[in-house]
């Protein structure tokens, strides 16, 4: 089979969305079907290597949409003008300083985008046709459900069968400011009915969905995310024991709570030799509140007990994750997967996590950790102290989330998921 990945990137941080499509299109690959991944907005920030392939344009690039949404002159440039403004590296450039990505900053442009037919993106529309015309796709993926609005016009124009992926909208969506939040979430109600098929990464987000949309009975299939587990290394955990956070550095993701309750740890719990490891996707927009948390842990004469690591390369992440003894990311808001969990399971490193969002989900299947409630800091901590003190118990939890990485997460069994879901789909 023909299959397209549309898939928005970042430019400047891993997304949890484009390491999915670009494990899942490399996989479709290797076993033989044809595979194109085309970047829409901003360059694709991976820690693995991008799906081998001829050069492709990104499309709907980021400084275009911004230029003809605001600026009248930009609707009409000939398109080598828009060639030069959607040059990879201008754009990692400017999604560094410029927060592209930033739904407060882009509630027009998102109502405009589900709105397709009556935007100043006509040009950009017209491009991505042209290119998918000459590909000819069976099956054309949307990364994520705020694409929607195309699904009309590329239905019509190309008769493609559409899948359309949930990850993370609400968390997007909720940002906007009014009047664009309620229209978007409304117009994105109507948009989905155009798909050929929904599809999101846990039965958790698509019952989330379905509420947040008002739409009870709105279809949608579940698709675990998975990864590639080459070069995920098996557990060998360091003496003094190390606490592991893998997750952009942000409040969202409970990297207030991961420090508080590391400071609860070692004062309060008495803990005397524990230690944190924060490694993750670290922008300029993060640096104040990581300034922050190091100031606590200062005041706590703690500093030197944290390795900080932002950035770090797809290498440093796996010996990194397989020299931990435990593994949390206490996210606040309501993770619709959390990939990085995962990426724990498949070093065999126990995970505790909030009671809340998909990981109550994952951790029932998989067996690889314990819950604790959300939101609270001090709980977390004797959970980890219970935990540090319980080899047995590490070992079992280790052993069960390698099992379920394989079984369960891998890439292949996304892979699999995913063509039966496609063939039934094309079959119809």
């Amino acid at each position: 089979m023909n299959f397209a990945f549309l898939t928005p990137g970042t430019g400047s941080y891993y997304c949890g969305a484009c390491m999915r499509d670009n494990a899942l299109a490399k996989s479709l690959l290797a076993a033989g079907h044809q595979v194109s991944l085309l970047p829409m907005y901003l360059p694709l920030q991976l820690d693995e290597e991008i799906l081998p392939q001829a050069q492709t344009p990104i499309f709907f690039g980021g400084i275009n949409v911004f230029l003809q949404q605001n600026l009248s002159l930009f609707r009409h440039t000939p398109r080598w003008l828009d060639d030069f403004l959607n040059n990879t590296q201008l754009l990692r450039f400017v999604a560094k300083r410029s927060h592209m990505t930033s739904a407060r900053v882009h509630g027009a442009m998102a109502l405009a985008m589900l709105r397709i037919e009556g935007s100043h993106f006509g040009k950009e529309l017209d491009k991505l046709i042209d290119w998918l015309a000459i590909e000819k796709p069976d099956v054309l993926c949307l990364g994520t459900a705020l694409q929607a609005g195309m699904i009309r016009q590329l239905k019509e124009r190309l008769g493609v069968k559409i899948i359309c992926c949930f990850q993370g909208e609400d968390s997007f969506l909720d940002g906007l400011p009014e009047p664009y939040k309620t229209s978007c979430w409304n117009e994105l109600r109507n948009r989905l009915q155009d798909a050929d098929l929904l599809v999101a990464p846990s039965q958790f987000y698509a019952d989330l969905m379905r509420q947040r949309l008002n739409a009870p009975d709105l279809r949608i299939e579940i698709m675990p995310n998975g990864i590639d587990l080459e070069g995920y290394l098996p557990a060998n955990p360091s003496t003094p024991p190390v606490i592991g956070y893998l997750a952009r550095m942000i409040r969202e993701k409970g990297l207030p709570d991961l420090v508080g309750a590391f400071i609860h740890l070692r004062t309060a719990l008495k803990h005397s030799d524990a230690r944190l490891h924060i490694a993750g996707a670290a922008t300029a927009g993060d640096s104040a509140l990581i300034a922050e948390l190091k100031q606590q842990l200062a005041a706590a004469g703690l500093s030197d007990q944290v390795t900080w690591s932002p950035n770090i390369t797809r290498e440093e992440k796996t010996s990194m994750l397989a020299s931990l003894t435990l593994f949390s990311v206490p996210a606040t808001y309501p993770e619709a997967f959390g990939l990085f969990l995962i990426e724990a399971m498949a070093s065999g490193v126990p995970v505790v996590q909030p009671n809340a969002s998909s990981f109550s989900e994952m951790i029932a299947i998989s067996g690889a950790g314990i819950l604790v409630p959300p939101g609270d800091p001090i709980a977390l901590a004797r959970a980890w102290h219970a935990l540090l003190d319980n080899p047995v118990a590490l070992q079992s939890f280790g052993e069960n989330g390698r099992h379920a990485a394989v079984q369960t997460y891998s890439v292949q069994a996304m892979r699999d998921r995913f063509l039966g879901l496609a063939i039934k789909l094309t079959a119809g």
